[in-house]
């Protein structure tokens, strides 16, 4: 008896199989791949796994993605409960101004920061950065209500949208410099400082507004590549959102039993 966690986002799904609803649990499997290939998750990725009691996602690829994900899971004959944002849930609050609208993936995320954090017998203010085709930077409070957040591109359409509006940028990916001396250096380092930048303006704002420093966990595809950039401390974790599926789960009372 098996949990199938699911996330979908703009650019991949991440799956993983968990035998236990314990926020931090290693999974028994895992995999991630691009949306292009999911119509291939029941024979290839998914062939060879247990049938699961329990599938429980979010998604923010759009309802066509979603749509075609559940067809690949027809043949466990186990309907999927995908998690949509709401006013409050497993112990966080949404302070967004139309809760509903707050991008699934950054809700789990959330949910499953906190929960990390109040796992590790840590307190306090969190900021939460999901760092993939798009980065999103969220502050939560000490007491779990989300505060608000920023949503800027990431490096990658920063990149395309260069070479869109100018002429003679279409060089290839360079390095992180601290003075860059050739163009695909400065492009490379533009990109980074400046996501780097809007995590350390947000934290900055949190820890005026909460009077302490907040703790930092940042997530997402390209999480590996922001993180050396940043002169704030820091927590780069993996499987952020699954920690926070696997959180709603637990606190819905969801049971793994057929």
């Amino acid at each position: 008896m098996t949990l199938l966690a699911i996330d979908i986002g703009n650019t991949r799904l991440k799956w993983a199989q968990y035998a236990t609803l314990r926020p931090g649990a290693e999974p028994v499997a895992h995999g991630a791949l691009f949306l292009e290939t999911i119509d291939r998750l029941e024979e290839a990725d998914w062939a060879g796994l247990a049938p699961p009691t329990l599938v429980l996602g979010c998604c923010v690829a759009g309802d066509s993605v979603r749509h075609r994900v559940e067809e690949q899971l027809e043949h466990w004959d186990v309907a999927p409960r995908w998690v949509v944002s709401s006013a409050a849930e497993a112990g966080v609050v949404n302070g967004y101004d139309h809760p509903m609208r707050l991008g699934s993936d950054r809700w789990v995320a959330l949910i499953g920061a906190r929960a990390r954090l109040l796992a590790g017998g840590r307190r306090g203010p969190l900021l939460v950065v999901m760092a993939g085709t798009a980065v999103t930077v969220d502050a939560l409070d000490a007491e779990g209500r989300f505060l608000g957040g920023l949503i800027l591109p990431g490096h990658g359409i920063m990149l395309k949208a260069l070479e869109a509006g100018t002429a003679g940028l279409r060089v290839p990916t360079g390095e992180v410099r601290e003075f860059p001396t050739n163009t695909s250096d400065a492009l490379t380092s533009g990109g980074n400082y400046a996501i780097a930048g809007a995590i350390e303006r947000m934290h900055r704002h949190l820890a005026q507004r909460c009077g302490t420093p907040p703790h930092c966990m940042v997530a997402g595809g390209a999480g590996w590549k922001v993180v050396p950039a940043l002169s704030i401390g820091y927590e780069l974790v993996d499987s952020l959102l699954f920690d926070g599926l696997l959180t709603i789960a637990a606190a819905r009372g969801l049971t793994l039993k057929e």
